[in-house]
């Protein structure tokens, strides 16, 4: 004979390894539609767009909106609590090779770090470096339930850099609008520092 009792908490345990299973779906499945629908962004020509001789619309970038704001605030200037520097990096590129990765795969960037932590409610700058002389980048903000909160351009040589204060916690996947293929990263935003 089973004991009420742990009826109960077998029932509790089971309860939360669903809903433990189904934010993990959630957020796998999140990610997978961000990148099909971003990879749609892409040009037949192999990362055209992200080079110099490609104009870039400037309505395609833009900060979180009323509603987006509700989720992470996005300033240009302020006090931050932490810093994190994020940089562009070439990983094949046709002037530097090697010939046959740039022939399969095209042209490979990456951001790095691409995943780094933050607390909710804190102030964190973000500071974003385009180490390349010759080729543009953007950073798009996805948030844990896909919805884009904002996308800025990145140019040639230059620091870009945002005051961020995550108002949920959670994953948040951002990517590089000009080449998502290959440059992408998340944020998990943890709980607010114990006082």
């Amino acid at each position: 004979m089973v004991c009420g009792c742990q009826v109960l908490e077998e029932g509790r345990n089971e309860r939360r390894g669903k809903e433990n299973n189904d934010m993990k779906l959630n957020l796998i499945l999140g990610a997978v539609l961000a990148v099909a629908a971003l990879s749609g962004c892409t040009t037949s020509k192999r990362e055209m767009i992200g080079n110099l001789g490609q104009e870039l619309h400037p309505e395609s970038f833009y900060l979180p909106n009323a509603e987006g704001s509700r989720v992470v605030s996005v300033a240009t200037n302020g006090v931050a609590s932490a810093s994190i520097l994020v940089q562009t990096h070439r990983v094949a590129v046709k002037e530097t090779g090697p010939k046959e990765t740039v022939e399969k795969f095209g042209e490979v960037y990456a951001f790095s770090p691409n995943f780094f932590a933050v607390h909710r409610d804190e102030p964190t700058k973000i500071r974003f470096w385009n180490l390349q002389p010759d080729d543009n980048h953007a950073f798009m903000l996805i948030s844990p339930r896909s919805q884009v909160l904002m996308s800025s351009a990145l140019p040639p040589l230059n620091e870009t850099a945002y005051f961020f204060t995550f108002h949920e916690e959670g994953l948040y996947s951002f990517v590089c609008s000009l080449h998502p293929k290959t440059m992408f990263g998340q944020i998990l935003v943890l709980p607010p520092r114990a006082p």
